[in-house]
């Protein structure tokens, strides 16, 4: 760790780190960092503190967001693709969140099949 950081943000580390909790920070953290024109994804995954390489659209990327919608972060995970659909509309990003919806990893599916 770095020598100039306070023993308040030290001492939430450790904290955090005892606890085998995810990765605490202060701010707004990127689940997703898009890459190759929409293609692949880095998946930050607060649960255990990886950070994975996916195919967007494969089951390993579904099962990976559905990891992090059953943790609590599914919103902003899909806030995430909306804000990419916006940022890079030439990039599909409309189609991986159709994907998962359809997939069920959010619930939708699930609910619709459900009503």
């Amino acid at each position: 760790m770095a020598a100039n950081t306070s023993k308040t943000a030290r001492a939430s580390v450790k904290a955090g780190q005892a606890k085998g909790g995810g990765l605490s920070v202060l701010g707004e953290f990127k689940y997703l960092i898009p890459l190759n024109q929409g293609k692949h994804v880095y998946l930050r995954k607060m649960t255990d503190g990886q950070t994975l390489h996916l195919e967007v659209g494969s089951d390993a990327f579904h099962e990976a967001v559905k990891t992090q919608v059953e943790a609590g972060h599914g919103d902003k995970i899909k806030a995430e693709l909306k804000a990419f659909s916006a940022e890079f509309p030439d990039h599909d990003w409309d189609g991986a969140l159709k994907g998962l919806e359809e997939a069920g990893v959010f619930g939708e599916a699930e609910e619709a099949a459900a009503a």
